[in-house]
């Protein structure tokens, strides 16, 4: 069975604080840690009440801090935001401390709205030098050469293998990736339109590197799982409720489930909503399980990247647990999944 990882946007619920959210990302974390997810990764948003994963450099060395063996990084790293450089002497500084246990993913969307982005001091021409940004990124993780005293070196950064991603939800990173030879992550927990004809295309065209001799792709889905399937879809409409919002342009702390949608969105709205999340599974582990394995077999990835978008943080560390028998019934093999 491939490798499951976790997804954390540091949630922010509706009756909670950013202190909780953090608290929470770490508790989760370190129970990744015991139960033997491979990686953890925690993505930049600005100005978004429901996402407290800002500072995700900060962040992710906290949560490196404070767990022993899953690999943490970035899913990512907006890179336009940000000077290539800083970048690369912030994730040199973080694999320095904790080495050979971090990531860096990159991805050329703001992470925000415009006017965030230009808070941001972000360059609205910047998402057009994405691909000379990552090569110049990659350049500062090289070794130095005795006749590069002209070059400028990231310190902390060069000559450290940190393991560069590309992430995206279109074409565009899908083909830059293959080209650099990079492993690509395609967000399809939100963004499922391009997920299959992404991967084709990097798979195809895909040049192998010394960073990465083979392509490796990693999917991310929603894993909403509970006791029963009621229950399951009873969680699930706190992630409903909260894309809505976002379509809507009033971006929300994350909210409570509610038993009664009725009268809360339009059914053009529902259209949208089941579309946007159709690469999410609710319910029992048992339900939850041939839906799983059918988009293994159909998508093949190399690895699945599991958000678990839950208000509760009880209910969604249990969650986490029942994710993880799920992935042991299916490296068994079991025909039922039960």
């Amino acid at each position: 069975m491939i490798p499951f990882s976790v997804l954390d946007l540091s949630l922010i619920t509706r009756g909670g604080s950013v202190g909780d959210a953090f608290r929470n990302t770490l508790d989760l974390a370190q129970r990744a840690d015991d139960l033997g997810f491979a990686r953890y990764w925690l993505a930049e948003h600005h100005a978004m009440p429901g996402i407290a994963s800002a500072a995700t450099g900060i962040l992710i060395g906290q949560v490196a801090a404070a767990t022993h063996h899953i690999r943490v990084g970035a899913g990512g790293v907006m890179l336009p935001n940000h000077s290539p450089l800083v970048i690369a002497e912030q994730f040199g500084t973080l694999e320095t401390l904790f080495p050979g246990r971090i990531d860096l993913g990159l991805g050329r969307a703001p992470g925000a709205d415009q006017r965030t982005a230009r808070a941001l001091r972000r360059d609205p021409h910047a998402p057009e030098r994405f691909a000379s940004d990552v090569v110049e990124l990659l350049q500062y993780f090289e070794p130095a050469a005795p006749e590069d005293t002209h070059l400028i070196h990231a310190i902390p950064g060069m000559g450290l293998r940190v393991p560069v991603w590309l992430l995206g939800s279109s074409l565009f990173s899908a083909v830059l990736a293959a080209r650099l030879g990079l492993p690509y992550a395609f967000a399809s927990h939100f963004a499922p339109g391009q997920m299959a004809e992404a991967v084709s295309l990097y798979r195809a065209r895909f040049e192998p590197s010394a960073r990465c001799p083979a392509p490796h792709v990693m999917l991310s889905v929603n894993i909403i799982a509970a006791d029963d399937d009621a229950q399951g879809a009873l969680l699930a409409t706190s992630l409903q409720q909260y894309f809505i919002a976002l379509r809507r342009g009033r971006p929300i702390a994350f909210p409570p489930p509610v038993a009664d949608t009725s009268g809360l969105w339009s059914p053009a709205e529902q259209a949208m909503v089941d579309h946007t999340l159709s690469c999410t599974f609710a319910g029992s582990a048992r339900s939850i399980m041939p839906r799983l394995r059918d988009f293994i077999a159909r998508h093949e990835p190399d690895e699945l990247l599991v958000a678990l978008p839950i208000h509760d943080h009880g209910l969604r560390c249990h969650a986490l647990e029942l994710t993880v028998g799920m992935r042991t019934v299916l490296a068994a093999g079991s025909p039922t999944g039960s």
